[in-house]
């Protein structure tokens, strides 16, 4: 059909609307490209560890509450100075342990008042002489570096209790422990990347004078997570790169492949645009959401070229080909699309305010696909058209089946699944691997499933630094403070001490428990000290004046000011998810059994405490997230479809990816956190894509009177080939991730490139063979559903 003898005003209003006004339409989407595309030169890249952690989480509201009167148990840096060569009690080492100390001290968003050093005058000794008991600060008053000096001070130190704290247990480094505040003097939130950078200096200045520096923190695993975003555009460019390469091998043409790239590359700047001007930002969770935009972006553009050729090839003009190919795939692809939206959009239900925004800003993303793949693309096609010899190839397969050629080895045995014999083989065989997938499924854990910091690299600095401090100071830098509520000036309560006795006893004894800390610790110890060091009088006596005498001269950081707050440190192992939910449950049972009016045990706070809190919402939040993805989809397919037999079809083989994927994720190691959360959402959103597009087809051919075995062979012939192109492509982009430095994101390669694969089998293999039992050759979708695609060969 040439396009003089075209009807304009047939087809729906949106269609007409668009091509009849194709000229305004491209108009408007150049204007809002060079204004998207300026925006995004003022999008930022930072991340804020408020963000990161669920702040409606009732530990983490305690933390909240009480938090100015905690003593860095939020968002600190640990850094360890060690001397390679000797002990710390050197001249040397001293003053370039104090030199540092003053420039960290001065640096912005130090919070100054709680930073502890062997130089701080915070730091102090409580010792036991022969005139009772005295202190002060472990640097000895007009220190000079003497001998004398150097062993006032190692003497200092050995009555301080800092050993294992700031001072490592062979006396071979001590620590800077550095509180961030919020934000900067200026009243702006620090700069990660700034900070890490600064930190970084420090380490090659010093370490340039004989010492060895071990940096850790939150700060510092965002600042080199943003440092690795280098990596992470190095692999949006290559899988730029294989997606351009994998469609021109595919149609030989450059004018279409040209188009359906760019396409896609518009919708990313239009995202990356649109958060600027939303007031959202990047960060290193939600760095890797423009490729996940282009990758399905090309992946409905490619379904969008190859219909326009193959009408080219059957002499339709480009103009009507593309309103042809319009009609027939832009109500599955607005399904499609709004899945992938949907995929993403539940990810709102997490309170974590790091996922919410990824979720945000990858709604944007699929939601202007809606604009420039659907619309922007097929619209610029009717400009551009395809080369001849492409439009012939695309033909090629159907032609030769026209001609009653033998079909292609691979549809032919593709076409086999429509039969009984081998859908009833693929069906057991699907549900087989899925009760295998769901019993490995149930293993999965929440949380992190390895020390240090799983979003790195186990080789990686920060990660040979976390081991460093675990090595030399019997514990990591994962704490987990339980604060517990008195009356006002009754902090030293016996009753209330009592009972945090007991239960800094009892978390002793459970595995991943290293030491523990409480002002009922340091009563036993004093009363041990008074007492000549007589391990006979390590005890907690009821004995109210020495508690309050002992309680006078405590440091801070075990009770506050006004006397109605107590800490109870807990130094662990690991911040592994068993050993967390270990110490959260028996902590909760311990409460809930000893709660009074004299002392209220509430958790929680340390870097340990945020976590534990992070895997509880994340596991409350993972069945609620998947069903209402599930939920969502289905909503969908069946409005599409009408049909409640098509909606199976498309739903059980998602459920099949998902099951494997976290069956793999158990194999791999992985737990569920916020790295990998998203993905398991995603892939159910993106996945339903190939099944959609095979749909679609299939139920428009069974319309019209055809077999099952015709109509899934015709679809194979206009979307199964772009079903499989776009799989493997996207599956060989992401894959390219596992090189990556950024753990998190080699994971979220691996993860995506599994379910874009099974997804795409499952649209090749089981969408036939459950249709085999459930699509059939009498039974009718509805008419205004299946109307919308209209026929696909003979008609045009």
């Amino acid at each position: 059909m040439n396009a003089p003898a075209f009807d304009t005003r047939s087809g729906s209003l949106i269609e007409r609307a668009l091509f009849n006004h194709r000229r305004v339409v491209l108009l408007l989407c150049a204007l809002v490209t060079l204004l998207l595309g300026w925006q995004a030169t003022h999008l930022q890249l930072h991340a804020s560890f408020e963000k990161t952690i669920p702040t409606r989480h009732p530990y983490i509201q305690n933390f909240l509450a009480n938090q100015h009167e905690l003593s860095g148990l939020g968002n600190a840096v640990r850094i360890a100075v060690a001397q390679p060569k000797g002990s710390i009690y050197q001249a040397a080492y001293l003053d370039t342990l104090r030199r540092l100390s003053d420039e960290v001290f001065l640096m912005p968003g130090v919070d100054r008042a709680r930073m502890k050093s062997l130089w701080t005058p915070t730091t102090r000794w409580v010792g036991v002489t022969e005139d009772g008991l005295e202190g002060g600060p472990v640097i000895p008053d007009g220190f000079d570096g003497s001998p004398e000096k150097l062993q006032a001070l190692a003497s200092n130190v050995a009555r301080s209790g800092e050993i294992g704290q700031l001072v490592a247990r062979d006396a071979q480094s001590s620590v800077l422990f550095v509180p961030l505040l919020a934000k900067g003097a200026d009243g702006q939130a620090i700069d990660y990347a700034e900070l890490s950078t600064r930190l970084e200096a420090l380490r090659t200045k010093y370490e340039a004078e004989g010492v060895q520096m071990h940096i850790t923190g939150f700060a510092k695993i965002i600042g080199d997570l943003i440092e690795g975003v280098r990596a992470v555009l190095v692999f949006f460019a290559l899988a730029v790169a294989i997606a351009t390469a994998m469609v021109f091998w595919y149609t030989r043409c450059m004018r279409s492949t040209a188009l359906v790239v760019l396409a896609s590359l518009i919708a990313v700047v239009w995202q990356l645009g649109l958060l600027p001007v939303l007031g959202f930002a990047l960060d290193p969770y939600s760095i890797l959401v423009p490729f996940l935009v282009f990758a399905i972006g090309m992946s409905h553009g490619a379904q969008k070229m190859n219909g326009i050729m193959q009408d080219v090839g059957r002499g339709v003009d480009k103009l009507v080909a593309a309103r042809f190919t319009f009609r027939r795939l832009f109500l599955a692809g607005l399904t499609a699309l709004l899945a992938d939206a949907v995929g993403f959009a539940v990810l709102l239900v997490i309170d974590i305010q790091v996922i919410r925004e990824l979720a945000i800003a990858a709604s944007i993303g699929v939601g202007v696909l809606i604009f420039t793949n659907l619309i922007l693309l097929p619209i610029g096609l009717s400009y551009t058209g395809v080369s001849a010899s492409a439009a012939a190839r695309s033909l090629r397969d159907e032609q030769a089946d026209a001609a009653g050629a033998a079909k292609h080895p691979l549809w032919a045995f593709l076409d086999r699944f429509t039969q009984r014999r081998w859908a009833t083989v693929a069906v057991l065989a699907g549900l087989v691997m899925g009760v295998g997938g769901y019993a490995a499924s149930t293993q999965l854990k929440i949380g992190d499933l390895d020390p240090g910091a799983p979003e790195l690299r186990a080789d990686s600095r920060y990660n040979r630094d976390v081991a460093f401090m675990t090595s030399a100071y019997g514990a990591g830098s994962d704490v987990l403070a339980v604060m517990v509520k008195t009356p006002d000036g009754q902090c030293s309560n016996y009753a209330a001490l009592n009972k945090i006795d007991a239960l800094e006893w009892q978390l002793r004894q459970l595995d991943g428990v290293e030491s523990t800390n409480t002002l009922s610790l340091l009563n036993r110890r004093v009363l041990s000290g008074l007492n000549e060091g007589n391990p006979r009088w390590y005890e907690f006596l009821p004995n109210q004046d020495m508690l309050n005498t002992v309680t006078a001269g405590a440091p801070r950081g075990l009770y506050n000011d006004a006397c109605n707050l107590l800490t109870l440190y807990v130094y662990l192992r690991d911040h592994k998810a068993d050993t967390l939910a270990r110490v959260v449950q028996h902590v909760e049972a311990f409460a809930s059994v000893n709660n009074s009016p004299e002392a209220t045990f509430m958790l929680a706070a340390g870097s340990a405490g945020i976590e534990a809190a992070t895997n509880i919402v994340v596991r409350d939040a993972w069945h609620t997230m998947l069903a209402m993805v599930y939920g969502a989809v289905v909503l969908l397919c069946f409005i599409t479809f009408r049909s409640w037999r098509a909606v199976v079809v498309a739903v059980l083989p998602l459920v099949l990816t998902s099951f494997l994927a976290e069956a793999l994720m158990v194999a791999l190691g992985m737990g569920v956190k916020v790295a990998t959360l998203p993905v398991i959402a995603l892939g159910v959103g993106i996945g339903v894509d190939y099944a959609l597009y095979i749909l679609s087809v299939t139920l428009a051919q069974l319309r019209e009177g055809k077999s099952l075995s015709e109509s899934y062979y015709r679809a194979l012939l206009f979307t199964g080939k772009v079903v499989m192109l776009t799989g493997v492509t996207l599956a060989v982009g992401v894959i390219t991730w596992v090189a990556s430095p950024i753990k998190f994101q080699a994971d979220m390669g691996l993860l995506l490139a599994f379910m874009f694969v099974w997804n795409m089998l499952g649209a090749l293999v089981l969408v036939p063979a459950l249709g085999h039992f459930l699509l059939k050759r009498q039974h009718r979708v509805a008419e205004d559903s299946a109307a919308f695609y209209g026929s696909l060969t003979a008609k045009h």
